[in-house]
């Protein structure tokens, strides 16, 4: 917990430079101006600066005759995620893969980032694992009503039957809700409770049991990118069908 706070330290010393004078200018003067922001949010901006500096090393390197091994696995990464997404949304899914693949990748490096010594994961807190979600549900309901217009993304919630469509419409609003907190509480409650078990079972047994808690941590990690791939990608598909 010392490594996670003096990196964590470190870290929001590099950045109070530019984040403390934003939060001052709106307003939002932070307790402490040298340390301006919480530990899972100094995480996620390790995340996203993980992943630039990746696309950076990634295009300066790309090569069609002599790709790298880097190079080799994101194809294979995005071809899975292309086929999954052409399989559950069908005809158009092309462009939906950019979403996807972004959500997966962030949210599989936020998992795995705990493993690392003086790192935690930023997904063991809801702040985190919410806001992901968010970024789902607006999403697909933005391509919703793009595809169908705002009338027609409303009958479309509204149902093929219009004598029932009073008792749907609501049931259809508040399945959309739900699916914000099915996201983001199974996510949240999954890492959280590894990272627990973890630091539990690692202090009772010190030798050979963090082994076999990291391997599990690693197992959930990719499962639950996976998940947070497969149902917004269902969610897609939902809301630009023609048929509901």
């Amino acid at each position: 917990m010392e490594h996670e706070i003096w990196f964590t330290a470190f870290l929001n010393h590099l950045l109070a430079g530019v984040i403390t004078p934003l939060l001052v200018k709106i307003g939002q003067t932070p307790s402490d101006p040298a340390h301006p922001i919480p530990n899972y949010l100094a995480m996620e901006i390790l995340v996203v600066i993980l992943i630039v500096v990746g696309v950076v090393f990634l295009r300066m390197r790309l090569s069609v005759e002599n790709p790298g091994r880097f190079q080799q696995v994101m194809e294979m990464v995005v071809q899975f995620i292309r086929d999954m997404a052409e399989e559950i949304i069908g005809h158009g899914s092309e462009c939906y893969v950019p979403m996807l693949a972004t959500l997966g990748i962030f949210v599989l490096l936020c998992n795995l980032l705990g493993l690392i010594p003086t790192l935690q994961t930023p997904t063991s807190h809801i702040q985190v694992t919410l806001g992901c979600a968010v970024s789902a549900f607006l999403y697909y309901n933005f391509y919703g009503f793009r595809r169908h217009g705002v009338i027609g993304y409303l009958k479309h919630l509204w149902g093929p039957l219009a004598l029932i469509g009073f008792l749907m419409f609501p049931i259809e609003i508040v399945g959309n809700l739900g699916r914000l907190l099915s996201l983001s509480v199974r996510l949240y409650a999954n890492m959280m409770v590894g990272d627990l078990l973890e630091q539990v079972f690692g202090a009772l047994a010190p030798i050979l049991v963090p082994a076999v808690f990291m391997a599990l941590h690693i197992f959930v990690s990719v499962l639950q990118a996976y998940i947070f791939m497969l149902l917004p990608a269902v969610y897609i598909s939902l809301a630009v069908s023609e048929e509901h």
